[in-house]
C-alpha cells in the first residue's frame, strides 16, 4: 500500500489544491482532503474513491449518517464532517443558477449590453472544465489591435479565477462579423499564450447586433 507521504508533492491533494485550486482535484482527492488520513490497508485517496463508487455521486450527497458512518474508512467523526459540509454547500448555494456555456449562441445571447455597441468590446468567459461560467470580463474597450491585446491580460484573471478553458469574444460596430486580419492575429497569439498555461480557448465569437461568428465553427480556431 502506498501512502500519502510517499507520493510525489504535486500529487499530493492537499499541496495540489494549494497549488492549482480545486477546480483541479479529483472528487476522490476533495474527499481525501476532508478524511484527512487513511488506514492500514489502503491511504486516504484509495479510500476516497472506493466510498464515492461504492455510493456513487448522486447517492454520497445523498447519504446520511448511519449510512456514512458505517462505510469502511469513515466512522461518525468523519461521517458528520461530511454532512457539514453538504448541508453547508446546499445552503449557500440554494437559489444560485449555474450558467452552462455551451455554444456560440450561448455566447451570444451572453453578450447583449455590447452587441449594438458603436465601440468595439474584447470580452472574456472564463469556464470550468463543466463549460460552467465562472466570470466575465471586459478586457479592452476600443479598436481592436493585435498589439493591444496581451495574453497577460486574459489569462491573469483565468488564473486568478481557477478557469479550465476560455471563450473570447468581442462585438463589430458595423454589423460584419467576419473576423479581421487582427481578429485573426489575436486569436491565434492567445491560443498559443493557452496552450503554454494550460488553459484552452475554446472559441472566439464575434457578434453583433443580430448575427454572430465562431471562428471554431469556421475551422479557424
Amino acid at each position: 500500500m502506498s501512502k500519502i507521504k510517499d507520493l510525489p508533492r504535486v500529487d499530493r491533494p492537499r499541496e495540489k489544491m494549494e497549488k492549482y485550486g480545486p477546480e483541479k482535484l479529483s472528487d476522490a482527492e476533495l474527499l481525501a482532503i476532508l478524511l484527512r488520513t487513511g488506514n492500514k490497508d489502503a491511504n486516504v485517496v484509495e479510500i476516497s474513491k472506493k466510498i464515492i463508487r461504492k455510493f456513487g455521486k448522486e447517492g454520497f450527497s445523498k447519504a446520511n449518517f448511519s449510512e456514512l458512518k458505517e462505510t469502511s474508512g469513515l466512522g461518525p467523526v468523519k461521517a458528520a464532517e461530511i454532512l457539514a459540509c453538504f448541508e453547508l454547500g446546499r445552503r449557500f448555494l440554494n437559489g444560485k443558477k449555474t450558467e452552462l456555456i455551451l455554444s456560440p449562441r450561448d455566447t451570444w445571447e451572453n453578450l447583449k449590453d455590447i452587441r449594438d455597441n458603436k465601440k468595439e468590446h474584447f470580452v472574456v468567459f472564463y469556464l470550468d472544465t463543466r463549460n460552467q461560467k465562472i466570470q466575465r470580463e471586459i478586457i479592452s474597450i476600443g479598436i481592436l489591435n493585435a498589439n493591444l491585446i496581451h495574453p497577460r491580460e486574459v489569462f491573469e484573471p483565468a488564473i486568478r479565477h481557477c478557469a479550465a478553458q476560455i471563450i473570447i469574444c468581442h462585438n463589430h460596430p458595423s454589423g460584419d462579423v467576419n473576423p479581421s486580419t487582427d481578429d485573426l492575429q489575436i486569436t491565434k497569439r492567445l491560443v498559443e499564450a493557452g496552450n503554454i498555461l494550460g488553459i484552452e480557448i475554446i472559441d472566439h465569437v464575434i457578434v453583433s447586433e443580430n448575427s454572430f461568428l465562431s471562428l471554431k465553427c469556421e475551422g479557424l480556431l
